[in-house]
């Protein structure tokens, strides 16, 4: 399970001029959606995913990080990158697809996020449950 407070990482207060009604409820959703999908995980693997790699990225932290897409989800909160070093939690999704669109969550492909698992809670261009970026 994460939190709020892991996913903001401290930016909800340095970046507070930039947090808006919008950024916050958009996070309270993708907080709550991504905790319903590690419950899932967790309940079938044993394991515990509960580090937030990645939540909201103002847009000077979005400039800054590695690899970051111009429009990233993550701007408007509606994004959560979840640690997962043994690739673990990304396997499950890949084999549970179908739980993910029950919740409403896409994933970013395996491939492209190496250590951890990209959710978002809207729909890539593509439209596909597992999207390569």
């Amino acid at each position: 399970m994460i939190t709020l407070e892991a996913y903001w990482k401290g930016r909800d207060e340095e970046y507070a001029d930039e947090l808006t009604e919008s950024i916050k409820e958009n996070a309270a959703e993708t907080v709550r959606r991504v905790n319903l999908v590690l419950e899932m995980a967790e309940a079938d693997t044993g394991y515990v995913f509960e580090e937030v790699a990645s939540g909201w990225r103002p847009q000077a932290v979005n400039d800054t990080t590695k690899n970051a897409a111009g429009g990233s989800k993550h701007l408007t909160a509606q994004a959560c990158d979840v640690r997962d070093a043994l690739g673990a939690l990304d396997e499950w999704c890949i084999q549970n697809q179908d739980r993910l669109a029950e919740v409403g969550l896409w994933l970013e492909s395996p491939k492209a996020t190496q250590g951890w698992t990209h959710f978002q809670t809207i729909p890539p261009r593509s439209g596909n449950r597992v999207f390569i970026p």
